[in-house]
């Protein structure tokens, strides 16, 4: 099987929206895209969206990356998935994370205290709920089905799933977590994914999940998240991907915690990746783009000639990525067309090349 791939939309009006939105994921589809994906931050949900898409496309895959954790109760997580698989014929793939501190305690005031030991739970009880084996009785450390010394009983969903086992993946980029991933989860998507530094930042948490889980390498499908330009304006896409850059390391956490420069260090940028969070924090925003190398860019995303591209596109089929889910950077809407439908004939070639 050839290298899978993924159209993502990002957040809705942050990323394309509207007409613009559907008319790039019925672009996807006509060219073979296997799946569409749907963020959700503090503004649009993933659950509207993909119930959105789901009436207004026929083969493509309905992919949730991610959807929070502090978001919804785990039963609500499963009833959402169970309603949009069915409504799509069996198409949803559920995608969990526990957000950052900020999100999770500002936004949805859920304490953030042991995240991915409640994203673990999270997903036992989303699978109980799907798989229907009997009434719902989960008494773990996070979630206590039904509560105890209240008037609740246990429940099981009331309808019958059209899949008994609806595919979940774990957003995931440090250690733990990753392991995690590859112990329980069907699929993991890395954000900022380097195909140079796979192995050296994320091989032996891999290998650790599998091992703990009984499991192998082609139990979990590794999808990385990549920003792509293909041709066109090479220079004005990679504004774009570094103006992004900026805001994950400068402002998606504070000084204490932020899960992007952490991995930026881990990735060998540590020094850029602490001057650009310096100068955003300080207000500097202009100065955190100008300390923002390229090289990071280069590393983290797929943007340069066709030729380019597709010699890195073998590289990560080689590297043994199953799914690239992508987000197509050119402003220009004709761009952004060629570039998905280029990427499409390059995952092709990666199958019979």
């Amino acid at each position: 099987m050839g290298l899978k791939l993924g159209v993502n939309l990002g957040y809705w009006g942050i990323g394309p929206a509207g007409e613009e939105a559907l008319e790039t994921v019925l672009a996807a589809e006509r060219l073979g895209y296997e799946s569409v994906w749907v963020a959700e931050s503090y503004g649009s949900d993933v659950v509207s969206i993909l119930a959105w898409l789901a009436g207004q496309t026929k083969s493509i895959n309905l992919g949730a990356a991610i959807m929070q954790v502090p978001a919804r109760p785990p039963a609500a997580a499963a009833m959402a998935g169970a309603t949009i698989d069915k409504l799509s014929g069996g198409r949803m793939i559920l995608g969990f994370g526990p957000s950052g501190p900020q999100v999770s305690e500002g936004w949805y005031g859920v304490p953030y205290a042991k995240p991915w030991g409640r994203t673990r739970e999270y997903i036992e009880v989303v699978r109980e709920i799907i798989a229907r084996e009997g009434p719902l009785e989960h008494h773990g450390a996070h979630y206590d089905l039904p509560l105890a010394g209240g008037e609740g009983k246990a429940l099981k969903l009331n309808f019958h799933p059209l899949r008994e086992r609806i595919p979940i993946f774990v957003g995931a980029i440090g250690r733990k977590s990753v392991e995690m991933a590859a112990e329980i989860a069907d699929g993991w998507i890395p954000i900022f994914f380097s195909v140079d530094a796979f192995q050296a930042t994320w091989g032996e948490y891999l290998e650790a999940g599998f091992a703990k889980g009984g499991r192998t390498r082609a139990d979990l499908e590794v999808s990385p998240s990549l920003q792509v330009a293909i041709d066109g304006d090479v220079e004005a896409a990679k504004n774009v991907v570094k103006a992004g850059l900026v805001l994950y390391l400068g402002g998606m956490g504070s000084r204490k915690t932020n899960f992007y420069v952490d991995l930026a260090h881990r990735f060998g940028f540590g020094e850029a990746a602490d001057e650009v969070q310096r100068r955003f924090q300080a207000g500097d925003r202009a100065g955190a783009f100008e300390a923002m190398p390229d090289e990071i860019v280069e590393a983290t995303s797929l943007v340069g000639s066709e030729a380019e591209i597709a010699d890195r596109v073998m590289r990560l089929a080689a590297a043994g990525v199953d799914r690239l889910i992508v987000s197509p950077v050119h402003v220009e809407r004709d761009q952004q067309l060629h570039t998905l439908e280029r990427l499409a004939a390059m995952a092709n070639s990666s199958a019979t090349g």
